[in-house]
């Protein structure tokens, strides 16, 4: 019986874990990475943007 209860607090445990801190950063990570990768396709295309005009001229 002890061990049933013991199983019962621990996969409780591990849930109060997983959706308090490890979601949370994972969706954390997730934004920070999303934010880069707008940041690099901008910059992207404002070069290929500025090759182009230099390069026609």
């Amino acid at each position: 019986m002890g061990r049933v209860v013991m199983l019962v607090i621990g996969a409780l445990l591990a849930l109060f874990v997983l959706f308090n801190f490890i979601l949370p950063m994972v969706v954390g990570l997730l934004k920070i990475a999303l934010v880069i990768g707008v940041v690099a396709l901008l910059v992207f295309i404002a070069v290929t943007m500025v090759g182009k005009s230099s390069s026609s001229q």
